[in-house]
């Protein structure tokens, strides 16, 4: 059992530690019963929920590369209504808390989702996945527009009567307006990062080896740029930030702690074993203890700033252009 050291909060909600199984490769959350205990996890986020179910992208979806993983599903689910039928109540025995990951392509879709969902129990809260194109926008991405952006999570948030996180993109130039913009606009929480847009090629064919061309890529490569980025935004925003990008260790999961974020998510691990969220908590109550800590809360955001004075001068200091 692991030790009350690891016992946290996040948004109010109490977590037996701060190890949450990520979207997208943990199911709906129920599937993973007889492999591991659920209500060992400090939490869960269910597989992405559309209005209508998705059949997802051609195959192959998934390419492993030397560092991790490509994949690009197509956000294959079984729309929230079936969630709701068939998969919510199997999960309300028990008491791990279940965050429901939304999607749509335009704020309709969102705020239907959000509203079929606010009448069902057993949803600690929401986490929006904004890393889709804005159909009514001309396919400009939610996530990379801090105005669409704002105004997204301004229309939802009179809606979600739970606690609403904000999982933001790497794929902007700067992480600091989106997060400022998710705060602005009432988000409870942030996570990141998502993947990071990648291709793989096959030198045989001269195509891609992932069916809709380009894929989301994770994983262990991905882990020292979602260091940064957690960094930046919990620098930026006051809000908590849940970290996830690479972990597959209870010293990755520290790492981001101690980078500012107040939870971690675990996904792509769990496509090599199954077990990973339960283990990698146990691993970082391990290296709790051997750190002295009595509340991981004490990890929390304690990076000592990267560079120092210096490299802050060196931010502000002007461009010199070479003649």
């Amino acid at each position: 059992m692991i030790q009350q050291r690891l016992a946290t909060t996040l948004c109010g909600i109490p977590l037996r530690n701060p190890v949450i199984a990520a979207s997208g490769t943990f199911g709906y959350g129920i599937e993973f019963e007889k492999i591991l205990d659920l209500d060992s996890l400090g939490g869960l986020v269910t597989k992405g929920l559309s209005r209508e179910p998705i059949a997802g992208n051609p195959a192959p979806r998934l390419w492993h590369t030397e560092g991790g993983m490509m994949n690009s599903i197509g956000l294959q689910n079984v729309g929230v209504t079936a969630f709701l039928r068939d998969k919510l109540p199997k999960l309300r025995k028990y008491s791990v808390p279940v965050f429901a990951n939304v999607f749509g392509f335009a704020a309709e879709d969102y705020l239907e989702v959000v509203r079929a969902l606010e009448d069902s129990e057993g949803i600690a809260g929401y986490e929006l996945n904004v890393s889709c194109p804005n159909t009514k926008h001309g396919g400009m991405f939610f996530s990379s527009d801090p105005g669409l952006l704002s105004d997204l999570v301004t229309r939802i948030r009179p809606l979600a009567k739970r606690p609403l996180i904000v999982k933001l993109s790497p794929n902007v130039a700067s992480i600091k307006p989106l997060a400022e913009a998710a705060r602005d606009a009432g988000a409870d929480a942030i996570s990141l990062i998502n993947t990071f847009v990648s291709l793989a090629v096959d030198i045989r064919t001269r195509r891609s080896r992932i069916g809709a061309g380009f894929a989301g890529l994770s994983g262990p490569a991905i882990k020292p740029l979602a260091l940064r980025l957690v960094y930046e935004a919990a620098e930026t925003v006051s809000i908590p930030v849940i970290g996830l990008g690479g972990i597959r260790t209870g010293e990755d999961a520290a790492e981001f702690l101690i980078a500012g974020a107040s939870a971690v998510e675990v996904g792509t691990a769990t496509f090599i074993d199954p077990r990973a969220p339960q283990r990698i908590a146990k691993e970082l109550e391990t290296v709790a203890g051997r750190l002295g800590i009595s509340s991981i809360q004490q990890l929390v955001g304690t990076l000592e700033s990267p560079g120092g004075t210096a490299a802050k001068a060196k931010e502000m200091a002007p461009c010199k252009i070479e003649q």
